[in-house]
């Protein structure tokens, strides 16, 4: 798996109802794949529940019976409820990849998607083997062997934009389009063409993402989060700027997301330890 950091976005993913499993891609498609990720849940008898994602950069091209298709990369979070009992497979793509695999910019699916047998003639048929699959490998399988069966390409600005976006998950200091654009040598112009084609965000809001996106892992994680502790090493000048960018990635206030994360996980103890405390 690529070594750079990629923002999982998980909302309170302690208490998620379901499991996740990562798979490296084929050597041939790690130019293009972050990984393979299965779900699994069994809900049979209970409520059903929604998921919560935080917007990021990547595109997923997913085989679930309600969610088929390929998603662009968003603005906001993404909501997802699952019910009953089921199983799928996603491929998450590298930011500036998933170009290879369109007729057009990564801007015409961002904040959408687009079905699968629009990009892939075959895509009806692995879904169907997804579902009667047995294994976690046989949809794994399936699944690259339709990636790979249309020969893609990864061109040389695709490579530009894959390493830039790179630079700024590498680099947390990265915190302004002028200093990505000293790092990779490509004039702020040419960044923003570059991420509209490739990346299908604007490089000033790839930058928020991997920002807001630690930022919500370390406020989900820490029972007294510091604030301005945490806007200061994120480069903020000040706290009400990192609260006003927070919201706008993640859709809550700091203090709204750390009550969401905590207040839940309490929830879910009750539920599993009657009288309230965990033995």
């Amino acid at each position: 798996m690529n070594g750079h950091r990629i923002p999982a976005g998980i909302v309170n993913a302690r208490q998620a109802k379901f499991s996740l499993v990562r798979y490296q891609p084929a050597p041939e498609l790690r130019p293009f794949v972050d990984h393979h990720w299965v779900l699994r849940w069994d809900l049979s008898g209970r409520p059903p529940h929604e998921q919560v994602v935080l917007p990021n950069l990547a595109v997923n091209v997913t085989f679930f019976r309600h969610a088929e298709g390929a998603f662009g990369p968003g603005k906001r979070p993404f909501r997802r409820t699952i019910a009953g009992t089921d199983h799928g497979i996603g491929v998450r793509f590298r930011p500036g990849a998933f170009r290879a695999f369109l007729t057009g910019p990564v801007t015409m699916i961002s904040g959408g998607s687009v079905p699968l047998t629009d990009l892939f003639p075959g895509a009806g048929g692995v879904t169907e083997s997804v579902r009667n699959a047995t294994n976690d490998f046989e949809m794994v399988r399936r699944c690259e062997e339709l990636l790979l069966g249309g020969d893609p390409v990864l061109t040389a600005a695709a490579r530009s934009a894959i390493e830039a976006v790179e630079t700024i998950a590498a680099d947390p200091a990265i915190t302004r389009v002028g200093e990505l654009s000293s790092r990779t040598g490509l004039s702020q112009r040419s960044l923003q063409r570059l991420f509209a084609e490739h990346v299908g965000a604007a490089p000033k809001w790839a930058i928020q993402v991997y920002r807001l996106n630690e930022a919500a892992a370390r406020i989900a994680a820490e029972d007294r989060p510091d604030y301005a502790e945490l806007a200061f090493t994120l480069g903020y000048s000040d706290q009400a700027h990192f609260i006003r960018d927070f919201r706008s990635v993640t859709g809550w206030a700091p203090t709204e997301y750390a009550r969401l994360n905590h207040v839940q996980e309490q929830e879910s103890r009750r539920e599993q330890f009657p009288g309230g405390v965990r033995v």
